[in-house]
């Protein structure tokens, strides 16, 4: 039996199935061999190991048309790899990665690497964690200068509110990460894309990506661009818009009424899709509720509708 020919090589696992996809649509069978672990630590990815596809001797010179047919070239003519299929989130954050690799381990979640029987895909939760330091160091240090006039309580507080689930995940959303996450086939039926919880990690993953791609000055940029219009609106209104929590508390303050409780009214839905509906009372009347798949997002869009409606009513 004739030995396979290689015919692709690449440092991603992501575009080696990308590859193989292709050249199966087209009635080449591929094999995949020595697929890269990447690891967190910025090392040169050529000592990492490479993936490569194989088929068989007779298919060599049509996978390698197909391949060429799928390849973009310049107007040098200088042709060049296959199509990035992160090329519009680097577009998104204004940053594009030296070892690509980094920013496919970012946006892999457990789900994805559980599913993988080599065990060559790593899960971002360790970037998770480095990105998550990073991003409070950079937000304190913002913050200091920003506002030399807070205090510790409120540099603290608008801190709290900058990082939070909520906002970062709303930061998410807007770069459109949730479509470039790699998931496994069961989180990807239960809308693991619009997760709140997976968006933020992705986020702070990403950070950790981009600090260990560029080093800190480009996650302090990446990070600066991110927030700055949060850090207008804490200097406009006192605030972190889109923490209708903090909102509420201070007009009820401001109006002399006693701070809002939360209170758990019931849930919805099996327990891997769980939707808890919350009420905000003051003074023992239901103000407003609302339903979300955390508490705290029940909790901010319940207050929400609360600080809406107060308003309103005095208006």
């Amino acid at each position: 039996m004739s030995e396979p020919v290689i015919i692709f090589r690449t440092q991603s696992n992501v575009e080696a199935s990308i590859v193989r996809g292709l050249l199966e649509s087209h009635g080449v069978m591929a094999v995949l061999s020595g697929a890269v672990a990447h690891t967190v630590f910025p090392l040169n990815v050529n000592a990492l190991g490479e993936v490569r596809i194989a088929v068989r001797p007779e298919d060599a010179t049509e996978a390698r048309r197909i391949i060429d047919s799928h390849r973009t070239e310049l107007e040098t003519g200088k042709v060049v790899r296959l199509r990035d299929e992160f090329d519009s989130l680097q577009q998104a954050i204004d940053y594009r990665f030296r070892d690509r690799g980094l920013l496919e381990h970012a946006m892999t979640h457990t789900s994805r690497a559980n599913e993988d029987v080599s065990g060559g895909v790593i899960d971002n939760e360790s970037l998770e964690f480095l990105g998550d330091a990073v991003l409070g160091f950079i937000v304190a240090d913002i913050l200091f200068h920003a506002f030399p006039e807070f205090n510790e309580g409120q540099k603290s507080k608008v801190k709290a509110a900058l990082v939070s689930t909520t906002t970062l995940a709303r930061q998410a959303e807007r770069l459109s990460l949730g479509d470039h996450l790699l998931l496994g086939r069961g989180e990807e039926k239960t809308g693991g894309r619009r997760k709140q919880a997976l968006l933020a990690d992705g986020y702070e993953a990403l950070i950790a990506a981009i600090y260990l791609d560029g080093g800190i000055e480009q996650a302090r940029a990446f990070i600066t661009r991110e927030l700055t219009p949060l850090v207008s609106d804490v200097r406009r209104t006192g605030t972190v818009d889109g923490d209708h929590k903090s909102a509420l508390q201070e007009y009820l303050q401001s109006t002399d009424e006693p701070l809002p409780e939360y209170r758990l009214a019931g849930t919805v839905g099996p327990d891997h899709r769980k939707l808890f509906q919350i009420q905000v009372v003051v003074r023992d009347e239901v103000l407003a509720e609302a339903i979300a798949p955390s508490k705290k997002e029940a909790e901010q869009e319940a207050a929400r509708l609360a600080l809406e409606k107060m308003k309103a009513s005095n208006e």
